[in-house]
């Protein structure tokens, strides 16, 4: 078990070298080692669960190369997290894919396991340089499952995502370049020492490393203005490949949560680095994504506008700093992540029964199938808009808790709105698509389904919030524990750099000194 923290990225990637070198083997070979593939995953990443839920932070230093030196992965309990959210969503997409979108392409169940491992790299990695590498693996393997399938539509969002993440890319370059530069390290753990005694000189390169780092993660993770881009992007995508990006922005996000608060600390070249114009420009974020959901005619652009709000909504919760908020960002944002993954999921299964007028929200022939849907669109819409008893109304309590200060009022009234936004929204895309047939007698009923594995794919992404409801009282509690274990960040340096440390005061020695100033993320 001691290899465990790396296998979640080198499983996948075994995964992919291996659907590369079948690459003429039938469909069905393949899809069966990609699906046992992601199944593994699943099974380590709920052993990695079991192991950081305990309070133990798992250190793996590949080629025992010793941290700052070597590359490090480090599994605690928002890692265990983020890793069992990507393999759960990509299973129940894997299994929607089955059929006519792995037919598309001969290798996209390879461009899939290639992105798995970009994302679990992403969570699991313990410095700024591996993370730009899981940042370039998945985000290569995302322009190609983009523009799976081909087509004008996809090719012009290919190239929209393309260029804004080359841009991206090379401002992350710059930073790590300023970083390294002033602290002589990339490590976190490293950084998080380094930081705080860094010479008056110094300061001003290392705030301009930080904020090119924080510019990069909120580009990932869609905020005004940087998220114009992710609607059109989102819905151009195959169903599929759309709500394995709902993880997409998360990892900008966790990235920004982990590097803010384990990093950055209270160090003085970060001192104010968020406030306030990140709550503003989140607030923002929400009211922009649910003016896109009302002005959509497509089900996949309302998916992707929802992908929006709960970007504006966790990065509101990080801006907010303190362990309260990110405990409820880190219970809402598995809540958000499968149930947006579920509409776009959900949307795949609506357009193939719809023909012509796919996911139009227009009104067409009476969908075969009609109740089973429409019953899994009422799950994941009473999910999505936050309202009692499923998981969303949870999740917003916790948020609304665990706000305060000047932005309370501004902060209850967005969530509120957007709230209620949603609902009517979703409220008429149900009457549109299952409630208002084509007005005809002899309306034709569509009578295509997405088979047995797209089934159970579906039932997947709507058993997950009525599961997370059952189980709020310790999903809740990791989500606090992880929180804790977060801001707490005195173990987690003490995993990472133990006996590595010689001709230097020990991390937990330092992280006792008091240091003047507010915090970077205040408390509220």
């Amino acid at each position: 078990m001691s290899h465990l923290p790396v296998l979640p990225f080198l499983l996948p990637l075994l995964a992919a070298a291996a659907l590369l070198l079948l690459d003429r083997a039938p469909l069905a070979a393949r899809r069966a080692v990609a699906l046992a593939a992601t199944a593994a995953g699943l099974v380590l990443a709920s052993l990695l669960v079991a192991r950081a839920s305990s309070g133990t932070i798992s250190v793996y230093a590949i080629g025992d190369w010793p941290p700052p030196y070597g590359i490090v992965l480090v599994v605690d309990r928002l890692a265990a997290l983020m890793v069992l959210l990507v393999f759960l969503l990509a299973l129940a997409a894997q299994l929607m894919a089955t059929g006519a979108v792995e037919r598309a392409g001969r290798h996209f169940h390879a461009l899939f396991q290639l992105q798995l491992a970009g994302l679990a790299g992403a969570f699991l990695t313990g410095d700024l340089f591996n993370l730009f590498v899981c940042f370039e693996i998945l985000l290569l393997a995302s322009y190609a499952l983009l523009v799976h399938g081909l087509g004008a539509e996809r090719a012009r969002a290919g190239l929209l995502y393309v260029g804004l993440n080359l841009v991206g890319s090379t401002v992350f370059l710059v930073a790590i370049a300023l970083l390294y530069g002033t602290l002589g390290t990339l490590t976190l753990a490293d950084m998080a020492l380094r930081l705080p005694d860094l010479p008056a000189d110094s300061v001003a390169p290392a705030r301009a490393g930080l904020v090119l780092l924080t510019l990069v993660f909120l580009l990932k993770a869609a905020l005004l203005p940087l998220g114009f881009w992710l609607p059109h992007v989102y819905a151009a995508a195959a169903a599929p490949v759309a709500a394995l990006f709902a993880l997409m922005t998360k990892v900008g996000i966790v990235a920004l949560l982990r590097v803010s608060v384990l990093a950055f600390g209270d160090a003085p070249a970060a001192e104010r680095l968020f406030e306030p114009w990140l709550p503003l420009l989140a607030l923002l974020t929400i009211a922009l994504g649910t003016a896109g959901a009302f002005a959509a005619r497509r089900l996949a652009v309302v998916a992707a506008n929802l992908v929006v709000i709960s970007s504006g909504t966790l990065l509101f919760a990080a801006a907010r700093g303190g362990a309260e908020a990110t405990a409820a960002l880190l219970f809402y944002l598995p809540h958000t992540t499968l149930v947006t993954g579920g509409f776009f999921l959900l949307t795949g299964a609506i357009a193939l029964g719809r023909g012509a007028d796919a996911d139009r929200l227009v009104r067409g022939p009476v969908l075969a199938g009609r109740s089973a849907l429409s019953l899994a669109f009422l799950v994941l819409a009473i999910a999505a808009a936050g309202l009692p008893p499923l998981s969303g109304f949870l999740a917003k309590l916790m948020l609304m808790q665990a706000a305060g200060g000047a932005w309370q009022a501004a902060w209850w009234a967005v969530l509120l709105l957007s709230g209620l936004g949603v609902t009517m929204v979703l409220a008429r895309v149900a009457s549109t698509l299952f409630w208002e047939p084509a007005g005809r007698a002899d309306a034709p009923v569509a009578s295509r389904r997405t088979g047995p594995a797209g089934a159970v794919a579906l039932a997947l992404a709507v058993a997950a919030s009525p599961a997370m409801t059952a189980a709020a009282a310790p999903v809740s509690g990791f989500a606090r524990a992880a929180a804790r274990q977060l801001h707490d960040r005195g173990p987690y340096l003490e995993a990472v750099l133990a006996g590595h440390g010689a001709g230097r005061r020990a991390p937990a020695d330092i992280l006792r000194e008091p240091r003047p100033g507010p915090s970077v993320l205040p408390e509220p």
